[in-house]
């Protein structure tokens, strides 16, 4: 909403500009009349929609059509005053002024106008059927008030108008011509009642619709205040409330009342709490609010963004299966206004068997487009409505941001949830096999993956020491000159080389000693492919020897090559480095240290399982 309205009022001369600004003013009609007001500014406190807002007059005596082009192109609203006993000041309306402020604004910002006829107590009748073929015409003007600067009669009345035509028009919302609200409008609302249907029944419930009323107007609505708003619809319309409860039609219904009855302020109440701005545009402030991100640190889901996704997510689960179907996940994004998820969202996570993303899936990439673009994050949890319906003031409330990592390296200990483990290797090294094996996939279900939907990352959860963690691997594009800050930037390296192909470890070697030697992170070599013949690597000393020459771990054989799932164990090896990476090179070699954090994989693997029939009994 505008922080502050600007009025400007022009007209003939003598037909009460400067005496209806003087009588607002004193509240008398003033006994002397200069030729033209001085601009006078009205505080918030004292205007019924607490904005400060700007009176200025406008005399041909004493302004230049120079000033008055100024004038117009600076005001929020234009007042057309002419005299209801002068029939030439009503044709000056049409003939000269409408013209005048359209030749002299910007075609794409529509002006309201106000039309004012004043001196009402000079004359028994109406000027409205004169004026009303004019209202018509010309959709640009808002409304029309007979007033009386002498009597005061309808002065207030008259600057609310104005007011109120800036900070709730009728343009956006409302054509005249068809009698129907805009198609942006009923976009808007239509949103607006798919957030607000929490149940995703296609009705908003008597819950639903107390909260929406609480939310937009602070107050909840009385029973019989729900039916009489319900006993409305159903007189007007066939299929407004189903089951006791506003369907869609009905919730527009109301709307589009609320606007013909001149009531444009509770709709606009409305789209705005729901983050729309003048144009019906979801405003930049809503969607990207502040968060400040401090260098080497890392955004995550906090517990209240979590219980939200996951509320959106039973919202859509129609079958109730733990997975959203194409159609689903369609239903789920339909209020954003393109589709966020790409297909290669299906090869970063995990997925049921038909392909379609399961409820882990569907939170592990939420968890990565906030660790990798928070402000994008943020623009989706607006899209959902996630302030409104989780009650926070914004969505940056649903996000942690995490303290400095070398803060954690001092203190030994973490309190993040996410991290990050860089993928190297030379190209058919078997990086890609790598990251799909994480989610599950074995190399048969692989190579059902098509090249234009592959994805270079991988995100799901480990659990290590009976906590949950995610991890995040990225697979680095090989060009060995040219790693880039991202690409060095991680908490565990992998470094990945093919056992079958004897120059497959030199680059693996090339990239840890020029760029991960002399570090802190922690890195690991895998030996992909192990279900291969093993050949003697062509470099100056084996894998093995120069793992302990630069006290890694051994290589860790791997291979996605398996009938069933491949192993999660270096997975889970992977995060545990990530999160102890203070932790000594000869612990990270004993086995019991690998045994204790493995346990806890374990038990809550079986854990998992058990919650997941819980919820589904639940459900």
């Amino acid at each position: 909403m505008r922080k502050d309205v600007r009025i400007l009022l022009v007209g003939e001369p003598k037909v009460g500009k400067t005496s209806l600004i003087m009588s607002l003013v004193s509240e008398e009609f003033p006994d002397v009349v200069p030729y033209r007001a001085e601009e006078i500014t009205i505080p918030a406190d004292v205007t019924p929609e607490r904005v400060p807002t700007h009176i200025v007059d406008y005399s041909e005596a004493e302004q230049t059509d120079e000033q008055l082009f100024q004038e117009i192109s600076k005001a929020n609203v234009i007042c057309i005053v002419y005299s209801v006993n002068n029939k030439k000041s009503i044709e000056k309306v049409t003939s000269h002024w409408i013209p005048l402020i359209t030749e002299n604004t910007d075609k794409d910002s529509r002006v309201p106008l106000i039309l004012v006829g004043n001196k009402s107590d000079l004359v028994e009748h109406s000027s409205m059927e004169t004026v009303l073929p004019i209202m018509n015409q010309y959709s640009e003007i808002e409304t029309c008030v007979e007033c009386s600067a002498k009597n005061l009669k309808n002065i207030s009345e008259l600057f609310y108008y104005a007011q109120k035509a800036v900070l709730h028009p009728t343009g956006p919302l409302y054509c005249p011509e068809k009698k129907d609200m805009k198609p942006l409008c009923v976009k808007a609302l239509a949103r607006i009642f798919k957030v607000s249907d929490q149940d995703n029944d296609g009705i908003l419930n008597d819950n639903e619709l107390n909260f929406f009323q609480r939310t937009c107007f602070n107050t909840p609505l009385e029973h019989q205040a729900l039916e009489d708003v319900k006993n409305v619809v159903r007189k007007n319309l066939i299929d407004g409330v189903r089951d006791n409860g506003l369907t869609l039609k009905g919730f527009l219904f109301l709307h589009m009342l609320f606007i013909q009855r001149g009531r444009h302020e509770t709709t606009w109440t409305v789209l705005r709490r729901f983050g729309y701005d003048d144009d019906l545009e979801l405003n930049q402030d809503y969607l990207f609010p502040p968060l400040k991100v401090p260098p080497d640190c890392t955004t995550e889901l906090n517990y209240n963004a979590y219980l939200f996704l996951q509320s959106v997510f039973d919202k859509h689960d129609k079958d109730r299966d733990c997975a959203l179907s194409p159609e689903e996940l369609e239903d789920l994004f339909d209020v954003f206004p393109y589709m966020p998820w790409g297909a290669d969202v299906n090869n970063t996570v995990c997925t049921n068997e038909q392909g379609w993303i399961t409820y882990q899936g569907y939170l592990s990439q939420w968890t990565l487009t906030t660790y990798l673009d928070v402000q994008r994050c943020l623009e989706y949890l607006g899209y959902l409505g996630y302030s409104i319906i989780a009650e926070q003031e914004s969505q940056a409330d649903g996000i942690t941001v995490t303290r400095d990592k070398k803060i954690d390296l001092q203190k030994k200990q973490t309190q993040r949830s996410v991290f990050r483990c860089n993928v190297f290797g030379e190209g058919g090294s078997g990086k890609s096999g790598f990251l799909q094996a994480f989610l599950g996939r074995n190399l048969l279900r692989q190579k059902t993956i098509k090249e234009e939907h592959r994805s270079y990352y991988a995100i799901s959860t480990t659990y290590v020491y009976g906590q949950e963690k995610y991890l995040l691997l990225h697979e680095v594009f090989p060009d060995f000159d040219y790693l880039s800050d991202s690409d060095l930037a991680c908490d565990v390296v992998c470094l990945v080389y093919d056992v079958s192909n004897p120059y497959s470890f030199e680059y693996c070697a090339k990239v840890f000693k020029q760029y991960f030697m002399d570090s802190k992170t922690p890195c690991m070599m895998i030996a992909a492919k192990s279900d291969l013949p093993e050949v003697k690597q062509m470099y100056g000393c084996s894998p093995l020897e120069f793992c302990r020459r630069h006290k890694m771990p051994p290589p860790q054989s791997f291979t996605c090559n398996t009938a069933g799932d491949p192993s999660r164990e270096i997975y889970t090896k992977l995060t545990t480095m990530a999160m102890y990476p203070h932790v000594s090179q000869a612990d990270l070699k004993s086995s019991t240290f690998w045994l204790r954090a493995s346990v806890g994989a374990t038990v809550f693997a079986v854990l998992g399982v058990a919650m997941y029939r819980v919820l589904l009994k639940s459900r």
